[in-house]
């Protein structure tokens, strides 16, 4: 697909093939890798401007025979591919493979890209190395109370991991001598004379190997209770010449070549570097050899300076170790900016005593467990590289070499591109060395280059066909000094003005572009202090393409012909833009914490408010909240979503502060709170401080309320009822007898306004009425009044 992209670049666009720069064979494949040459004898005619070098299906096409054509292509060849282990401990353990293939074979023509497959598996009970190497100066006091018995628990937490588990310890303090320690006299057997809160201990040493890697783990605890501490004059300590000896003087440690090397390096200082023994009088860099006597003591502690990081990441890749920065939360920072410059290496906090030294143990192997990173040693200058991951969601990511959030047993696989930028010296063969970070195995890869010419083993000294003044070589003479010509039948010199149309590009155009003579029909190009100038009119150079602060084609491609030809993993106008990723990747596998894009190798914010350098910094985004409350539940309360896949203590290295009461007047802090599972509210904020940690300050406990009491439900309601009714009742009779007073008042007045005479009232009736009665008596047939009776 790589190669037909570029031949459709090629017809499409200019056909550099064809651009007149290449007068041999050898020539026109360096030009590009989709050119071919014509080694046929009668291709072409004399004093003609056709070219041996074009595209392949352009030769044939221009009566070229195809058994005459020159085009090599790269390939690739496995010479050794066992199978892939499943465990590592048990009858096989010498014969673990933990990568696939083990040897391949590159056959490279440069600018021609070839690529071919590893896979990396991680075993089941691979046997494990420990090497403890304790900081005894004065402040680690309480450390080494906490881990007298360090060795019986470290290997009850480590035999859940491993069947075959080794321990080792060491110490170390500073090299004694001024101004590291105090060398007055007095305090030469104890510098903690005079010193009142403790006033014994031991003279300072550079480094002190202990013991041995041993599965005896008695041994441990016997030796770190018969140790003192020391006391040194200046804060930092002399840790770094410590793990250098640890890590080379490998007899003496007892590394095995079959089992995982992990150098835990405690302490709770910064440590002396390169070039300051220099304040002692120490000139002589670090060799990066062995140097215990036969006390196990560092005896070039006062003769040499400090290691640097380089030669430290050297040392302990060289011998597969992956070191262990054990170290108290406020120099975390220090330590993880470390981590970047020594490949393999992990920083885990401290607790002041040491209380977690096991737990962290745990973590840090987990996490190296978790992760496997591929490293190329003797990586050749002329050859380049390119990765692309497929790890466990089986998405290829372009520019990556590292896989996370592994589970022991899983594969992964890295497609390797590889192409050569020029020719070395003929005969010459390169190799290089593709390894995992921290494993014995290693895929050996062995090169050579295509840069010669099949037809160039028939080449004919003193040709005819080279008017027997030249060389015949696929297809055209090579002419003795003085000749010219496609058959040597010029001299310099012989030229008229006959034939200074054949030197120009186009009519009007000046002879050989104004950079060569023209001899012979041919233009004789002249040399520039700059560089190359060529073609078939002196048209092109090497020299005149985009720069980058100054430097051709960013050095990272070649000049042709005014265009930058960039080599495999640059692009841009004067390849100055890497498209390796990374250095884009997040700590949660992501490119850029999915908040911007990898450009040139670095990574574009596009969300507002992100920052850092894979933009995993963003208080104000939607989503900071959410991805640190997943940091409170696994570092808090050891629940969540990461408690479960041992990433927490990868992916959360914020700072995290509890408090009783959480205050929010800090206006750079974003308040953030979640509900839990248990309906409580938990609360904390996020900040950025100046120096690049994130803080995140959250309650102790969640803020929850108690559950509702029945009896106080039914109460509260039915008080209610009768509350409500009381304040009815208490405003109808208030209303009542407002209403009733308001009557009252308005009949006394109308009272008072009445005006009655006493003496006769119109409405007044008598009670007693007189009425006349007329009466007849009829008794016994009397009659009275006159009548007859």
């Amino acid at each position: 697909m790589h190669a037909r992209a570029k031949l459709q670049c090629l017809n499409i666009g200019l056909n550099v093939c064809m651009s007149g720069s290449a007068t041999s064979c050898e020539e026109c494949l360096l030009i590009h890798p989709s050119c071919a040459w014509c080694a046929q004898e009668d291709f072409g005619r004399v004093r003609t401007l056709t070219s041996r070098c074009d595209l392949s299906q352009n030769l044939q096409k221009r009566g070229c025979e195809a058994q005459f054509i020159e085009y090599p292509t790269s390939t690739s060849s496995i010479l050794k591919n066992d199978p892939l282990s499943s465990k590592g401990s048990g009858p096989t353990q010498y014969n673990v493979v933990q990568i696939m293939p083990q040897k391949i074979s590159l056959s490279l023509r440069p600018g021609d890209q070839t690529w071919f497959e590893v896979q990396v598996r991680q075993v089941e009970d691979y046997p494990v190395d420990l090497y403890y190497l304790m900081d005894l100066s004065l402040s680690m006091k309480d450390d080494l109370d906490t881990i007298r018995n360090l060795g019986t628990k470290l290997a009850q937490e480590m035999g859940k991991l491993t069947s075959n588990f080794r321990l080792g310890f060491g110490s170390f303090v500073d090299k004694n001598m001024s101004p590291f320690s105090y060398t007055a006299p007095k305090y030469q057997e104890n510098p903690c004379s005079g010193y009142k809160l403790f006033p014994n201990c031991v003279p300072s040493f550079g480094f002190r190997h202990l013991l041995s890697l041993t599965d005896k783990v008695d041994r441990f605890n016997e030796e770190v209770q018969k140790q003192m501490v020391s006391r040194n004059r200046d804060a930092p300590e002399g840790g770094f010449d410590a793990i250098l000896q640890a890590a080379v003087c490998k007899e003496r440690i007892g590394w095995r070549k079959e089992a995982f090397h992990l150098l835990v390096f405690a302490t709770d200082d910064v440590p002396h570097l390169a070039l300051d023994g220099k304040l002692g009088g120490l000139v002589q860099p670090h060799d990066g050899q062995c140097h215990l006597n036969d006390k196990n003591e560092y005896s070039a502690s006062t003769k040499m300076d400090y290691p640097s990081l380089a030669l430290l990441g050297e040392k302990l890749a060289e011998n597969n170790i992956y070191l262990i920065f054990a170290v108290t939360k406020r120099l975390y920072v220090i330590y993880k900016n470390f981590t970047a410059l020594i490949p393999g290496t992990t920083v885990e906090i401290l607790d002041q005593d040491s209380k977690n030294i096991i737990q962290l143990i745990i973590n840090a192997y987990n996490n190296i467990r978790s992760k496997v990173e591929l490293t190329v040693w003797d990586h050749p200058e002329d050859i380049s590289l390119s990765f692309t991951a497929t790890c466990q969601d089986g998405q290829p990511l372009s520019g990556l070499r590292k896989c996370a959030d592994l589970k022991i047993g899983d594969t992964v696989s890295f497609n390797v591109s590889v192409e050569a930028r020029s020719c070395p010296p003929s005969g010459t063969d390169q190799s290089f060395t593709i390894k995992p970070v921290g494993f014995k195995d290693r895929l050996e890869v062995a090169v050579d280059y295509r840069c010669d010419c099949g037809c160039t083993r028939t080449a004919l000294a003193n040709s005819s066909i080279c008017s027997s003044t030249g060389t015949y070589n696929c297809g055209t003479c090579r002419c003795e000094p003085g000749y010219l010509g496609a058959h040597c039948e010029c001299q310099e010199g012989e030229a008229g003005s006959l034939h200074l149309s054949a030197c120009r590009e186009a009519e009007g155009k000046q002879v050989c572009s104004g950079r060569g003579e023209c001899s012979c029909n041919q233009c004789l190009c002249y040399e520039s202090e700059f560089g190359k100038i060529y073609g078939s009119f002196c048209e092109c150079d090497d020299f005149s393409c985009a720069r980058h602060k100054g430097i051709l084609c960013s050095g990272h491609g070649e000049c042709h012909c005014g265009e930058c030809k960039c080599h495999a993993g640059y692009i841009g106008d004067n390849c100055n833009c890497s498209t390796e990723v990374s250095s884009c990747v997040s700590d949660d596998g992501q490119i850029c914490s999915g908040r911007g894009s990898c450009v040139c190798g670095r990574c574009q914010c596009t969300e507002p408010g992100a920052f850092g350098d894979t933009c995993e910094k963003c208080p104000t985004c939607p989503d900071a909240c959410g991805t640190k409350r997943e940091c409170i539940e696994c570092r808090l309360f050891n629940s969540g979503r990461l408690a479960d896949n041992q990433t927490c203590q990868r992916l959360c290295k914020d700072e995290i502060i509890t408090v009783e009461t959480l205050k929010t007047e800090d206006p750079g802090a974003v308040l953030c709170l979640y509900k839990t599972d248990n309906d409580c509210v938990m609360k904390f904020t996020y900040s950025e401080h100046a120096n690049g940690q994130s803080v995140l300050t959250a309650l102790k406990e969640p803020e929850c309320g108690g559950g509702p009491d029945a009896m106080m439900v039914l109460l509260a309601v039915v008080g209610s009822i009768l509350l409500v009714g009381i304040v009815l009742l208490a405003a109808w009779k208030l209303v009542i007898t407002i209403h009733d007073r308001r009557e009252f008042a308005r009949f006394q007045s109308a009272r008072s306004r009445a005006r009655y005479e006493m003496a006769s009232n119109p409405l007044y009736k008598q009670p007693v009425s007189t009425h006349a009665v007329e009466t007849d008596f009829n008794m016994y047939g009397k009659s009275y009044n006159g009548g007859v009776h």
